[in-house]
């Protein structure tokens, strides 16, 4: 089965195809995560695109355009699909917003970067399926995820990066309320090229719904319960993440994750009587003595 076509739309307003990737280099320090969603029912295309760079700076863009096409083309945001469900390209050329200790400036920005993924792709099916599909419909209950390896360049201002790292990518459809959760929780972590994890924890007002992957020497594993417990600091950002998840075999594993950047990110509720906020954090995790890097997601209505 092929992941990577754009299905067929559905009647709900906010039905959206989303494509999604994140990486983190530790050799140059330098965090990156961008996403492009089509939504032909709005006749628009949603984007965000953001690198934390090594001084602490973050660079970027959150917003929407029109959609003229079915193009993953958005303002300068490109995403080609090079070998489906393996293979990606992504590249930007022009001008981002550098924000910096409260202020903020205009830079040119450009990557080519090349995705390549390290396991098949995991279906979000594998970990839920009856009445928690049911409710976890309002946020693209179609969903599949896989870690990858990058390479490329990215040059910001005078600064060239030669970039090589790990990173996760997704792509879900279906309708997608930012504020139908309550709260969510997403992680992606990699420790090595055949070692990395993937949780969502997704809380409904009508209850829970847990799942994710664990990729471990070649093997790919469903998680099906997680335990949390976040610690924050006084802007309400995420601190710390403390987390057991139990795979589909019984077995337990439990991680402490610490946050090492991080970018603010707010939405409008269909119903435009909730927001939700969302952190976006590099976060560094670590699994007895091996230790990992990725992206935890913290989704919050208000």
């Amino acid at each position: 089965m092929e992941y990577d076509v754009l299905h067929e739309v559905g009647e709900q307003k906010d039905w959206n195809e989303s494509f999604y990737f994140n990486f983190y280099d530790r050799g140059n320090d330098l965090c990156g995560f961008m996403r492009i969603g089509l939504m032909p029912n709005k006749k628009e295309k949603s984007l965000f695109c953001f690198l934390m760079m090594p001084d602490g700076s973050l660079v970027g863009t959150k917003e929407n355009v029109e959609m003229a096409d079915n193009e993953l083309r958005a303002k300068n945001l490109v995403f080609e699909k090079i070998e489906a469900d393996k293979k990606w390209a992504l590249r930007y050329e022009g001008e981002l917003t550098m924000m910096d200790k409260g202020e903020s400036k205009p830079v040119q920005v450009s990557f080519d970067l090349g995705f390549e993924t390290l396991m098949e792709p995991y279906d979000y099916r594998r970990s839920v399926s009856g009445e928690k599909e049911k409710m976890s419909q309002a946020v693209a209950s179609e969903h599949i995820e896989q870690a990858g390896k990058f390479s490329g360049t990215v040059k910001v201002g005078d600064k060239e990066y030669s970039v090589k790292g790990l990173g996760e990518r997704d792509h879900s459809w279906g309708s997608r309320d930012w504020t139908a959760p309550r709260f969510w929780l997403w992680v992606t972590c990699q420790f090595n090229d055949g070692f990395a994890f993937n949780i969502t924890k997704l809380e409904m007002d009508k209850g829970e719904i847990d799942a994710g992957f664990l990729l471990q020497d070649g093997a790919v594993v469903p998680i099906v319960k997680v335990d949390i417990a976040v610690e924050r600091h006084s802007d309400d950002s995420p601190a710390e993440l403390f987390m057991a998840f139990y795979d589909s075999d019984g077995n337990v594993y439990g991680t402490k994750g610490v946050t090492k950047k991080k970018a603010l990110l707010k939405f409008e509720g269909e119903d435009k009587k909730h927001q939700a906020i969302m952190w976006e954090t590099l976060t560094k995790f670590k699994i007895d003595d091996e230790v990992g890097y990725g992206i935890a997601e913290y989704l919050i209505r208000k």
